[in-house]
């Protein structure tokens, strides 16, 4: 029976996004730089991250696992991360991710869902971890376990897997539930790898990439580790909160030519930069995703600094972004056009593809596509439709192929009978010049929903909240105008700085109930 051979391709992600390097010649170039507030600056080549991965691997090992064994990792960014990233694709492994800022009640949650059999961490981590865990059988705390892993080998032979093998399960955020586990093969990795950074960001081995969303967020998986190190470039690292002055002093210092950001982040770092000018000339592009960047920011951001930002949506069914603007065809508001080897319809209730210029659900295929929701099998059939991936995602196409998002569909308010997205309302009240954020939400009463919103003033700035109804009224229709609007300090975000949409309709309530609004 030897002539039956597997007609999968081999394939481990640890061989093509770091061993390759070093056969290509590129051992010693520099792959990670990590900046750490308290400790200073590292550097670590190829050769030194193929190294220290292989001792990561050789641990694992030591304690009793291997092949297909769910890993998660919960670390700060930093050297640690991405050994133990490449250590345990090394030993053939899922590897899942957790920020560290994980709860007890949430670590319980993920360890029984994924019934992961060890978790790479620290010391405090580990704390927190939950006493009956009867499917963990290892917990590698990476600061006590320096001696141990110092005294392993350096280079471990990669296990023999495949493009078809469940490399990476990455968990959604729980905006709409509790958290799904969209199960990826190897392949979808590549598959991205070899389209959108290629394609779109037009990236090289020059590039050296820094990223506000930390790695255990797919879009950063992805833009920070798998991308440069696809093509040989580096990447900067941090473990702290980034900030406005943080992320000007990374860029600064280290010539970050590509910056992964979120529309919070550069909303902060233009009012920023408008107020005292900062060295961003090593910058060939601004990428975001994670939610819509509205267009008044988008202007804002490229009047005062020149330079391009490229929008985009991706998502964890999909592991990275499908839709981008391009260098030279950035239209403001939208979303951008098809990544190649993508395609999508916009889609009624009943899945008939929708004509240009009509809003509708994305539905989405790809060669990245997720193969199901692991323990959800009746989602999976819902979103997970062989070629096609239904998002809860509302767009409108146009006819030039431009998409536009039109907010969530589990976003979307009715109010007198109409159907309203926040959006129009965030859209409209961050263009007037007092308001750097908005976030648009409703409350109910006498069984009536009615709109509202939360402003945050940009640094300086005065207005009363009736100058900011005033300016809401010119620009939307009756039915849409904020019934009350509220300055605030800060919106509720997710771990992902995506607007967290269900407390603030908790805020919204709150709001309502204290001015006695009707």
């Amino acid at each position: 029976m030897s002539h039956l051979v597997s007609p999968a391709r081999p394939l481990n992600l640890a061989d093509h996004y770091l061993e390759r390097n070093l056969a290509r010649g590129r051992g010693d170039h520099v792959a990670i730089i990590v900046d750490h507030p308290d400790s200073g600056v590292a550097k670590f080549t190829y050769r030194d991250v193929s190294a220290r991965s292989a001792q990561v691997g050789h641990e694992l090992l030591a304690r009793g696992l291997g092949l297909e064994d769910r890993v998660f990792i919960i670390l700060e960014d930093g050297i640690e991360w991405v050994t133990a990233f490449f250590g345990a694709q090394k030993i053939g492994a899922t590897t899942m991710f957790l920020n560290p800022a994980v709860t007890a009640e949430e670590l319980a949650f993920y360890l029984s869902d994924s019934r992961a059999r060890a978790v790479i961490t620290t010391a405090a981590v580990a704390a927190r971890l939950p006493t009956e865990r009867p499917h963990l059988r290892v917990v590698l705390e990476m600061d006590t376990a320096e001696a141990s892993l110092r005294a392993r080998p350096t280079t471990l032979e990669t296990a023999k897997t495949s493009e078809e093998d469940f490399a990476i399960w990455l968990y959604s955020s729980g905006s709409t539930g509790a958290p799904k586990a969209a199960v990826h093969r190897a392949y979808d990795f590549v598959y991205n790898t070899e389209r959108y950074p290629t394609e779109v960001l037009k990236m090289t081995a020059d590039d050296i990439t820094l990223s506000v969303p930390k790695l255990f967020f797919g879009y950063a998986t992805g833009s920070n580790l798998l991308f440069p190190f696809h093509f040989g470039g580096t990447a900067i690292l941090f473990p702290d909160r980034p900030t406005p002055e943080r992320l000007f002093g990374l860029i600064a210092k280290h010539r970050a030519t590509v910056l992964i950001n979120v529309p919070t982040l550069i909303a902060q770092m233009v009012t920023a930069y408008q107020t005292e000018k900062r060295d961003l000339s090593s910058l060939r592009v601004v990428k975001s995703a994670g939610e819509a960047l509205p267009p008044e920011l988008y202007q804002r951001w490229k009047a005062a600094t020149g330079i391009e930002i490229l929008d985009g949506i991706g998502s964890a069914e999909m592991f990275h972004i499908f839709i981008s603007g391009r260098f030279g065809e950035v239209v403001p508001g939208s979303l951008g056009t098809l990544v190649t080897g993508y395609t999508a319809q916009i889609v009624d209730e009943d899945l008939r593809e929708l004509p240009d210029g009509e809003v509708g659900t994305l539905r989405v295929g790809g060669g990245s596509a997720a193969a199901f929701y692991w323990q959800r099998h009746e989602k999976s059939r819902e979103v997970l439709e062989g070629k096609w991936v239904l998002s809860s995602d509302r767009f409108m196409r146009d006819a030039k192929g431009y998409f536009w998002y039109r907010g969530r569909a589990d976003d979307v308010i009715k109010v007198a009978g109409r159907w309203l997205s926040p959006l129009e309302i965030e859209d409209v009240l961050v263009r007037h010049p007092a308001v750097a954020e908005a976030g648009a939400s409703s409350y109910t009463k006498e069984g009536l929903t009615k709109p509202m919103a939360f402003v945050i003033l940009r640094a300086g700035a005065t207005v009363t909240e009736a100058e900011l109804a005033a300016h809401a009224t010119q620009h939307l229709e009756g039915y849409k105008v904020p019934r009350f609007i509220e300055i605030v300090s800060a919106l509720p975000r997710s771990d992902r700085d995506k607007l967290a949409r269900k407390p603030l309709a908790e805020l919204a309530s709150r709001a309502a109930d204290k001015r006695g609004v009707s």
